[in-house]
């Protein structure tokens, strides 16, 4: 197996990156949510490629990454109700559902065959340079295998993905510890499809869980077994049991671990990840009860799917 090799976020670095991408290859490199595992998106093989070494399900679609809101608006018809988040720039960690036009060359796998494509113009600086130096859109899960948790620095890529994949660029630890929100839109407005950084109003309209069955799904992060260390998870917990291993949120002196001591939902929406790879070989965790209000409602989006029993989709 070729050990993949880690690239520094240098000006090297970032060429070597675009050039993988341009053979073909799959590359991880850092966003201001997660790592993301890349891919050339109009590229039917290299996309199969992301599949293969996350073993991830081909109806769960991909999310499209690109520099600009130009170069996003060239893929998909943004929904006129999208405009409102768009005004000042697209934001952080803000995922949007567009119709996909007939010209976007883009892999029918990318959008899993349906007719709707999710983009994203990360904010991150290295994603920056790559996207800017491989100038073509890239598509890029997160460069986990499938299911499990989430990487937030080049360590936790490589745990999962050593071996599978051509490089990682190493950007250190991201900043947000989540994934992107996902926003789609009908005739109605605004539909959230996955909480996440992008700190969405509590008022939309939501549907996180997935309600349909088998079949493709509206976007991606829908599943409901995800984000799953190896062990057991149990949530809302204010006293562990023997043997498990437990991870606090505000003032709890017998936690193994804490999101955030003070209960800053932003503290413990980057740590969430970094310490459920840290619980990974535990048999048993319990987390402490999180306010489901603000950033806490992406955090117990993951939680609840890492608690859910393995195999609760298909």
């Amino acid at each position: 197996m070729k050990q993949t090799e880690r690239l520094q976020p240098t000006r090297t670095g970032i060429r070597r990156a675009a050039a993988l991408l341009r053979d073909g290859a799959l590359v991880a490199f850092p966003t201001e949510t997660v790592y993301g595992l890349g891919a050339d998106a109009t590229d039917d093989t290299a996309v199969a490629k992301v599949f293969e070494a996350k073993g991830r399900p081909s109806f769960n679609p991909l999310i499209v990454h690109v520099p600009t809101l130009a170069d996003a608006e060239a893929i998909g018809e943004i929904p006129e109700a999208a405009w409102a988040f768009l005004e000042d720039g697209w934001p952080e960690g803000l995922t949007l559902v567009a119709p996909l036009r007939a010209d976007s060359k883009l892999s029918l796998l990318v959008t899993a065959g349906q007719r709707t494509v999710a983009l994203r113009v990360p904010a991150s600086p290295v994603a920056q340079d790559l996207l800017t130096a491989f100038d073509g859109p890239v598509a890029a899960p997160s460069a986990n295998p499938s299911g499990r948790i989430s990487p937030t620095c080049a360590d936790h890529v490589l745990s999962g993905l050593d071996g599978r994949i051509a490089a990682v660029l190493d950007g250190g630890e991201t900043p947000g510890g989540l994934e992107s929100a996902i926003l789609a839109f009908d005739e109605a407005g605004p539909i959230v499809l996955r909480e996440g950084v992008f700190q969405v109003s509590e008022d939309l309209r939501r549907k996180t869980a997935l309600d349909d069955g088998p079949g493709a799904l509206p976007a991606p992060g829908m599943l409901k077994s995800h984000y799953a260390p190896q062990g057991t998870l149990r949530m809302n917990v204010t006293t562990p049991d023997p043997g498990e291993w437990f991870i606090g949120f505000g003032p709890h002196r017998n936690a193994d671990a804490n999101l955030s001591a003070s209960g800053d939902l932003r503290e413990a929406a980057a740590n969430l990840f970094a310490l459920l790879h840290q619980a990974d070989k535990k048999d048993r965790i319990a987390v402490a009860p999180v306010p489901n209000t603000g950033l806490g409602r992406a955090i117990n989006d993951r939680l609840s799917r890492a608690a859910a029993p393995r195999g609760a989709d298909f």
